[in-house]
């Protein structure tokens, strides 16, 4: 099977294991560089150029796009979801899950607990905003945003109103949102392949940081889920369409709460964590649904 791995890093954690399980378990895989891919668009000729050449096409691929290339990356995907290649993350599931704002509209509607959420832009009515989220302390972060960035903790209704007063000013969409105080700087990350959660680690922030971000420093160990955090995990994930992601949760004094679905999570903290072979899993995954998506290409043509 060919499989392009659409990432701006060969030496990405993430982007090196794969490759490698890939290869051992006798893949053609190819890393490209989907900010140096370029599209000829005709009618009946879906053409992926790259390194002045044509891309052949690929049985599947496995998109790692980074959170600034949102808008060309999944342009890029789209081209290839065109040739028919199978998908790990479709264009349409990986814009959604970076629209803070789409994604909690969706996980809602889907049944799924989120905390209380007031998204805004230009409004006067800040009382009514910080009212609606259940008062402060409370979270105000960009509508887009990730790693824990553009995420602010703000503890009284005068420092919210200066928060928000300050992304009006600048014309941003945001996001506000109620504070779990019994969950402060911590968080819980499960994979999910396919229908299954394949490792799930706790994420604790060092300091008084309420982020727990592995990239703001919080350190992470491995945990066992509950039955509902398991499902809930699941239930996140299917609503996305993201059958590979990583779904972060908050436990709180009402029952788990998502916060966030990643559609290009890290397998650098879970596999070295829960010593679990996470890469291979999630190769395994594609062989079966890529060769599903071929034998249907072939029905229907």
């Amino acid at each position: 099977m060919k499989i392009a791995i659409l990432s701006k890093g060969s030496a990405n954690y993430t982007t090196r294991r794969l490759k490698e399980v890939a290869k051992a378990r006798g893949h053609e895989v190819k890393i490209i560089n989907y900010a140096k891919c370029y599209v000829a668009i005709e009618k009946d000729k879906p053409v992926i150029r790259y390194k002045g050449g044509s891309l052949d096409h690929f049985d599947a691929i496995i998109p790692r796009i980074a959170q600034s290339y949102t808008k060309y990356g999944t342009a890029i995907v789209r081209q290839f979801e065109s040739q028919g290649s199978y998908t790990t993350a479709t264009s349409l599931a990986i814009n959604r899950s970076r629209d803070k704002l789409r994604a909690y509209q969706v996980l809602a509607k889907a049944g799924v607990a989120i905390p209380k959420t007031v998204f805004a832009r230009e409004t006067a009515n800040f009382e009514d905003v910080v009212s609606l989220a259940g008062g402060t302390p409370l979270i105000i972060k960009v509508a887009r945003g990730t790693h824990g960035n553009g995420v602010v903790l703000a503890e009284t209704p005068k420092a919210a109103k200066a928060v928000m007063q300050a992304f009006y000013v600048e014309g941003v969409n945001f996001l506000v949102q109620e504070f779990i105080k019994e969950s402060a700087g911590e968080d819980i990350r499960a994979l999910v392949v396919g229908s299954r959660v394949v490792a799930s680690i706790k994420r604790q922030s060092l300091d008084d940081d309420f982020r727990s971000n592995t990239h703001q420093g919080g350190v992470g160990t491995a945990i066992k889920l509950t039955d509902e955090e398991t499902k809930t995990a699941v239930k996140a994930a299917k609503a996305m369409g993201l059958p590979i992601c990583g779904v972060d949760m908050m436990r709180s004094n009402r029952g788990v709460l998502v916060l966030e679905v990643n559609s290009s999570a890290s397998l650098k903290t879970p596999e070295q964590i829960t010593k679990r072979d996470l890469a291979t899993k999630t190769i395994e995954y594609i062989e079966i649904n890529a060769k599903r998506n071929n034998k249907k290409d072939k029905i229907g043509a």
